[in-house]
Order: structure tokens, then sequence, then C-alpha cells
């Protein structure tokens, strides 16, 4: 509904550009002094909603390009709109020939230029009265003859650029993006606390029903490969609600299974259309703020995302306690959950990729003008949906194959989430046997974590100011890319990557009856601090290194990574039943302590690496 009346919105704002821009011609032709410059560049050329230094400040402001020079002088009235377009030199064809996906090799050459103008001969006239309107030639892999009209936005403060929607309408926007990460991160793990429950309501033993959590991760590592594709051809808005739809319906069908064997199937299927805000959500966020922005906005994506899969045992324990009420309730609780999200998303969440509302805009001037040169750049190529679909499915196995910065942040998280996994996994030992809690108390142990996951949070005044210190020296310096990714990692590096190997230690030989139950409480807070530092480093490198193409390299991440937790979930109970706590714990602290210099060596050879990236932003 909200994408709807956000389409209307669109048509009347660029109706009332029309005019402005129509008006803005016929007083420059009255003013006999006028200077005009033929050749002088489009303003709006280069405009592209993804670049960064393109982008608004936190507090010091948006940063202002060069408007468009005054509307050249010469008689244009209203049938110049569809006039035939002169020709013009064509634009030489800057991506490289062999590439493999031709939108992800356009963007990576815009990126590495910057900025590109494209001159305009004397008598091209039509196109050159729209702001934010960039008249070239078509060209050789684009198909077709003569000029294209690349619509764009009309300024760097063009109010149909979600960067430049008011603070309270992002902010909206990033907490329902959050609670859909929240609740699918719910319905991982909520089924875990109940397993013991489960499994002898549907005659199977436990770790045969700890498939129903490992089968749910591999489900979303799975739906990865398609939402974040998916939600660069069609837009965001309908992959949330058509995918978050359908995990409902399996989630229901999961709470109606008659044996292992269909609630094994169902959680499958509800995990893999649950997998959207893993891969959709890190877009998002990025469709809506500048990456210094980001540095305050990210964790709070990131907090609801963590947050979701440690609520989860807590209210399955306590229902997994209670024999007065089905363990069904567990799939119940997360469906009433889900369906409050997905009301929201409904009603209240506009469409944020910017080729899509570009795309939009391109349709209305279509129509207004009855011109059908104005193209999106994503319309530019005439093809089929079938053969954008297919470019859209291969691009994040493009990525996985030929992008260093993939492959390493992929295998640095898929460890770490093995760890991650393989710890929550022992909480019932820990907790349970060591000190003898009930499932509705072994739960609440979880909030040691979430404590942790705030406390991480403690960090973002601190890399804010750093943040804001680097780009005014990048600016001074007459730099103009914005952060470099490797910014990021500063979260990592303030003690995130050590403390995950330092509390799983802690945790693993201070879990004894003798010792105070505190004692492992605070292990898991520094457990959450570690993680979710590593999470929001992992996460926005990709996003800072790929940008507009962030949900497809973040799908290749997320397969990954999850596949590999959905394993270790079931192999977690037999290692904790033969090894004990203290070894199955001291495994886990060796594995991620072996990793904990990984964000120190990005940080060192990070642009070398996105150097050798074909498809990553170099600034």
């Amino acid at each position: 509904m909200q994408s709807f009346i956000q389409y209307r919105k669109f048509r009347t704002a660029i109706k009332a550009q029309l005019e402005r821009d129509r008006v803005k011609l016929q007083h420059d032709e009255k003013e006999p002094g006028a200077a005009h410059d033929d050749d002088s560049p489009s303003s709006s050329a280069s405009k592209d909603s993804g670049v960064e230094g393109n982008e608004p400040d936190l507090e010091r402001g948006r940063r202002r390009s060069s408007r468009r020079d005054a509307a050249q002088a010469e008689d244009v009235n209203a049938r110049d709109f569809r006039e035939p377009a002169e020709e013009q030199a064509p634009v030489e064809d800057e991506e490289e020939d062999d590439a493999d996906d031709y939108e992800l090799g356009q963007y990576s050459t815009r990126q590495r230029s910057v900025s590109r103008s494209t001159t305009q001969s004397a008598g091209t006239r039509l196109g050159t009265v729209l702001s934010g309107v960039e008249v070239r030639r078509r060209t050789t892999k684009e198909g077709g003859e003569g000029n294209v009209f690349v619509v764009s936005y009309e300024s760097d403060d063009d109010p149909l650029n979600p960067h430049n929607w008011s603070n309270f309408t992002r902010i909206r926007c990033t907490l329902t993006v959050a609670g859909i990460g929240c609740v699918v991160g719910f319905a991982s793990a909520i089924d875990s606390a109940a397993t013991l429950r489960i499994a002898k309501a549907l005659h199977t033993t436990p770790v045969v029903e700890s498939l129903a959590t490992g089968l749910f991760l591999i489900g979303f590592g799975a739906g990865a490969l398609t939402a974040g594709p998916f939600s660069e051809t069609f837009g965001r808005n309908p992959v949330y609600i058509f995918t978050l739809t359908m995990y409902m319906i399996f989630v229901m069908a999961s709470g109606l299974a008659r044996n292992i064997e269909e609630q094994l199937v169902f959680r499958f299927i509800a995990g893999y259309f649950g997998s959207t805000p893993l891969t959709c959500a890190g877009g998002s966020i990025s469709d809506l703020w500048n990456p210094l922005e980001r540095v305050i906005t990210f964790p709070i994506f990131a907090n609801a995302a963590f947050t979701g899969p440690l609520l989860g045992p807590i209210v399955g324990g306590f229902i997994a306690e209670s024999y007065d009420i089905s363990w069904r309730w567990v799939e119940w609780t997360t469906l009433l959950f889900s369906g409050l999200v997905l009301t929201f998303v409904v009603l209240f969440q506009p469409e944020t990729f910017p080729p899509v509302l570009l795309k939009w805009k391109a349709e209305h001037l279509r129509t207004l003008t009855g011109d059908n040169r104005y193209k999106a750049a994503i319309e530019i190529r005439d093809e089929t949906l079938s053969v954008k679909l297919k470019r859209a499915l291969y691009r994040p196995f493009l990525l996985t194959f030929r992008e260093p910065i993939i492959i390493l942040v992929a295998l640095y998280l898929t460890i770490i989430y093995i760890v991650l996994f393989g710890f929550l996994e022992g909480f019932t030992y820990v907790f349970g046997d060591t000190y003898g809690l009930s499932e509705g108390l072994t739960g609440l142990t979880f909030l040691s974590i979430i404590v942790g996951l705030f406390g991480a949070s403690a960090l973002v005044p601190l890399i804010y100011k750093w943040a804001k210190r680097d780009l005014k020296k990048i600016e001074e310096e007459g730099g103009t890319g914005g952060l470099p990714p490797e910014f990021r990692l500063w979260f990592s590096m303030l003690g995130g990557s050590i403390a995950i190997p330092i509390s799983l230690f802690w945790m693993a030989w201070t879990a004894r009856p003798d010792i105070s139950i505190w004692s492992p409480l605070a292990a898991g807070v520094l457990f959450g601090y570690g993680t979710l530092c590593v999470f929001i480093t992992s996460y926005q490198y990709v996003i800072d290194s790929y940008e507009i193409y962030a949900a497809s390299a973040l799908a290749s991440v997320t397969l990954i990574r999850y596949i590999a937790s959905g394993g270790i979930v079931v192999v977690a109970i037999p290692w904790y039943s033969g090894l004990g706590v203290p070894y199955t714990l001291t495994i886990l602290a060796c594995i991620s302590g072996i990793m904990a210099p990984v964000p120190y060596v990005f940080y060192k050879y990070g642009a070398r690496i996105r150097a050798k990236s074909k498809y990553a932003v170099n600034k």
C-alpha cells in the first residue's frame, strides 16, 4: 500500500519538476545577458544515487555538487519534448568486453570514475530542459540506436532520493527492517529451547529434533541466493512482503505438523523464505543512510538481528516447561509476532531501492512527455524479465568466485557463526545440567548475551567522532570518495574479535557448581559484545565495498555461513554430551582465537584486496 501511494507521489513531483524547468527556461530566454555554454557538461550526468560522495552528512549537512548551468538559449517550446535529438558523439563503452554481469560492470565503472559528465553538442536539446537527465548515445552492449535520456535525481537535494527523506521517516523505515530481522531470528531459535518436549511429542530423539533448527538455518542460507538478487530486480518492498507472507504460511504449517518429517520440511521452507532480511536489510539501510550516518543506524539493525535469536530461547523455554499449553505455541507465538511485523511493512514501509525509484521516474517522464527515450539505468538494455532475473540470480555466484573480499569475509563469518551457534547450543548443558536451572530460567540466561550486544553500541559515539574526523581530513585533501571500507573494522579492532575466544575460555573453565553462576553469565556478556562487533564490521565492510549491489554480495556470505551453522547445531549435542562443556567450549575458543587477527589484517591490506576485486568500490 505504501509503495502504491509513493508511486503516485512520484508522478505529482515529476509534473511539478517539468513545470519548474519550463518556467526556468522561458525566464532565461528573456534575459538577453544570460551566459550559456553549449558544450558544458550536464551537472546531473553523473548523479548516481549510490555514490557516497553525493550523500548527506548528519551534522555538516549534505555535500553540494555543482547545480545545472543555465538552460541553453534557444527557442524551445512545448513541442521540444517530442522533437528528435540531434546526433552526438558516441559515448565510449567503459566496461570491459568480457564483463560477466553488465549492470554490475557498469556500476563498477561508475564507482571507479566517481563522476562522469557527458558533453552535449550544441544541437542536442531534448532532455536538457530537465534537471537530472543525461543525454547520450547508446553503447554497443546496450543495443539499439540513437540517443537515450538516462534519468537520475533532479539534484543532490531531490526529495525523491531516500537519502533526503526526513530523519523520522528514515528511522521508521530502519526500525521496520530491524523488526523483520528480529522476528525471523526469533523463529530460528525458539524451537531449540523446546527440543526435548517436541522430540517426545513427535516420537523422535533430541538429535533428530535439533534438525528443525538446523534445517531452518540452512534454509536461511539457500533463500539468500534468491532474496538478494530479486530485491535488486523488483525492489525491496515486493520481496519483503512476498517472502514474509510465505514464511508465515510455513511457520503455521510447522505448528500443524503431525510428525517429524512434516515438521522438518516445513521448517526448512520457512527458513528459505525467512532469509530476506539477512541479505536485503543491509541494502535497505544503504538505500536510506550515507556511510557516515550508517555508523549510528546500522547497529540498530544489528542489535535487532541478534536479539531475535536470543529472545527465542527465552520464550521457548517457558513454553517448554509449561505443560498446560501445547508445544505448538512455539510456532503460534512466532506467527503472531510475524503477523504484526508484516502488517507494519505493508502499511508503512516505502520502497527504497534507488534504481527502482528512478525507473518509476522514467516511467512517469515517458507518460508525461510522450517520449520513450527516457530510461532509468536498469532499463537501458531492452531485455525480457527472464533475462534480467537470470543475470540477477547469477550475480551472487559471480561475486563469490570472482571477488577476494567476498571469499575472505565469507570464510571469516562462517567460522564465527560455527562458534556462535555451537556456543548457544551449550547453554542447556552449562546452566541446566551444571547449575540445575529449569528450562525457563535457562532461557533467561541468554539475557547476558543481549546485555553484551547493547554494550557494543557504546562504541558508536566514539567511532562516529572518528568518522567525522577522518571524513573532514579526506575532504581537506581534495578527496571525494568518502570513508574507505576499512574504517568499519574499528568495531572489531576495539576488542571485538578478541572478546569471543576470551569469553569462551572463561565460560569453559568457570562453569562449575563450586563457582558462582555469575561468572559464566559475565562471560556471556563479553561474548555478546564481541559477536555484535564482528557482525557490524563484516556486514558494513561488504556494504561499503559493493554499495548498490550489497544484497547480492551479502547473499554469498549468508549462504556459506548458515549452511555451516545449521550443521553445527546438529553436531553440538553429541559434542557436549561426549566431550563435556569445558572441552567443547575450549575447542570453539581455539577456533575463534585463530580468526581473531583477521580484522587487523584486513585493516592493513584491505585496500590492496579491493584493488584486485573487479567489482568492488575503490576509495
